[in-house]
C-alpha cells in the first residue's frame, strides 16, 4: 500500500518585490480611495468614509511595513548564515 500524500496548505515562498514598501503603500492608497468612492456612489456618508479610509490606510500600512521589515530582516539573516557556512 502506498503512503498517503500530505496536502501542503502553505503559499510557496516567493522573493520579495523590488519595492515592497512603495508597492504596499500604493495598494492601500488605492483601497482607501475605493472606500471613499463606494461611499459616495452609494450615497453614504463621505466624511465618515474618509475617516475610515484614513484609519484603514494608517493601520494597514503600519502593519504591512512591520511585516515587510521582519521578513526582509529574516531573509538577510538567513543569507548571512548561509554565506558563513560556505
Amino acid at each position: 500500500m502506498s503512503r498517503p500524500r500530505r496536502l501542503q496548505w502553505g503559499v510557496p515562498e516567493q522573493p520579495p518585490p523590488k519595492h515592497p514598501y512603495r508597492d504596499t503603500l500604493i495598494m492601500y492608497g488605492v483601497f482607501s480611495v475605493l472606500i471613499v468612492l463606494v461611499a459616495w456612489a452609494t450615497g453614504g456618508g463621505v466624511r465618515r468614509a474618509l475617516v475610515i479610509a484614513i484609519l484603514f490606510y494608517v493601520v494597514a500600512s503600519a502593519w504591512s511595513i512591520s511585516r515587510w521589515r521582519n521578513r526582509l530582516r529574516e531573509e538577510n539573516e538567513e543569507t548571512r548564515a548561509r554565506e558563513e557556512h560556505l
